[in-house]
């Protein structure tokens, strides 16, 4: 498995759209930060994928250590 890329200490915030399915980027080798372009191939790393609850804005890991994936958790606070 390849190494994590942190590609910014900070959360993305991200308009999302209820019933809209997402691919949070988990390897940091997006060009698309921080949704999934495919970079990932053969790093054994996979996107995660979610379903917006509503029509809101969330604040997507960008530092890719947080423990409430794809959500940030201010871990990116201690690095």
């Amino acid at each position: 498995m390849s190494e994590v890329i942190s590609p910014q200490n900070a959360p993305y915030a991200t308009e999302v759209t209820e019933g809209e399915t997402y691919y949070w980027c988990a390897c940091g080798r997006s060009k698309n930060q921080p949704f999934c372009d495919g970079s990932h191939q053969g790093t054994g790393i996979e996107p995660v994928a979610f379903t917006a609850e509503k029509t809101e804005t969330v604040y997507l890991c960008g530092c890719k250590k947080t423990k409430t994936p794809p959500f940030c958790d201010g871990t990116h606070n201690s690095l």
